[in-house]
């Protein structure tokens, strides 16, 4: 084996950094070996118990070995899964990003309805979430939201939820109760590591502080405390006021800003493939992901892989896993 090859030479440790992401990678794929290994054994003790189970018709022994099938094949499943999720960042954190399309209240509720759907899945899967840029809407809603998720593997699924959800619903806002259909763009970007160097030059940042806004129990405070940062070679701006003191909303913005560029360098290197990060297409008809309908059926869709699900009420909850492995599924394949 080529890494155990390397790890046995005498200057391997000459290099600490080099080595620890080497043993690292050693041990991932030592992980999916022993999956594998672990999988084909359970299924050779299968078959056997389950050509005993014939030879002496023992009903209760073959229904024994037929949910060890369905445990192993769940199983298997999930290792396909983790497959997929083999990108150079999809193990890490994630910053996700929702702005609300056009259309004012509506759009900016519809943007707050899919904060609290990524809050609760993250709930779910046993991972971290925090808030750290609220923008309040005028009447309800928010104009833009950033909350980061922390978990394994917590960017290589939330990925799948890059670009436009649609909604159609009878607005809780219209006197008369008409159908409205409203729209909200998701953007998400991997949590950069410290290992991964991003040349910031301080000179390029154009620093700002403010009192911090937000809706009640949304973790943010209100101290003039609040930093906006812009990075004026590439006009990005990005800003945090999760945190009491100025510092660490700088150090948490200066790391959204990290992770932005980065991402803008892989969108350069790859321009010329297909991305949905960049095609930041308008967030209106026709570019949606998926589309939740509360009304005049109920059905949430993926019109990317076709999965779709007519309990919207668990969708909307948080039950998003079928729909991202649908697509990592389909990426990946």
């Amino acid at each position: 084996m080529e890494l155990e090859s390397i790890i046995s030479r005498p200057d391997f440790w000459d290099d600490n950094e080099s080595a620890q992401r080497l043993l690292k990678e050693r041990s991932s794929l030592q992980q999916a070996i022993d999956e594998w290994k672990r999988c084909k054994t359970a299924l050779d003790d299968a078959r056997g118990l389950y050509e005993m189970a014939v030879e002496e018709g023992d009903d209760g022994v073959a229904l024994d070995v037929e949910g060890e099938l369905l445990r192993l094949s769940e199983e298997i499943k999930g290792i396909e899964l983790r497959r997929m999720l083999s990108g150079p960042n999809d193990h890490n954190n994630a910053i996700v990003a929702i702005h609300p399309g056009a259309g004012g209240t509506e759009s900016q509720d519809w943007a707050e309805m899919l904060l609290r759907m990524f809050l609760r899945w993250a709930e779910k899967k046993g991972f971290r979430s925090d808030i750290v840029d609220y923008q309040a809407g005028e009447e309800a809603g928010v104009k833009s939201v950033t909350f980061t998720v922390s978990g394994e593997y917590a960017f290589g699924f939330l990925k799948a939820e890059i670009g436009i959800h649609r909604l159609v619903r009878i607005s809780p806002f219209d006197a008369a109760k008409r159908r409205h259909t409203s729209f909200a763009s998701v953007f998400v970007y991997p949590e950069i590591e410290d290992d991964i160097v991003i040349d910031i030059n301080e000179a390029d940042l154009k620093i700002d502080t403010y009192r911090a806004q937000g809706a009640g129990g949304q973790k943010v405070n209100k101290t003039d405390s609040a930093v906006r940062i812009t990075h004026l070679p590439t006009n990005i701006v990005v800003q945090c006021q999760n945190e009491r003191s100025q510092h660490k909303n700088k150090a948490m913005a200066m790391k959204i800003l990290k992770a932005r560029m980065y991402e803008r360098e892989m969108e350069k290197k790859a321009e010329e493939m297909d991305t949905l990060y960049k095609s930041k297409k308008d967030i209106a008809w026709g570019s949606q992901i998926r589309s939740y309908v509360l009304q005049p059926y109920r059905l949430a869709k993926d019109h990317r892989t076709n999965f779709e699900s007519g309990n919207v009420d668990a969708v909307l909850d948080g039950d998003l896993d079928k729909f991202m492995e649908a697509y990592l599924l389909m990426a990946g394949g």
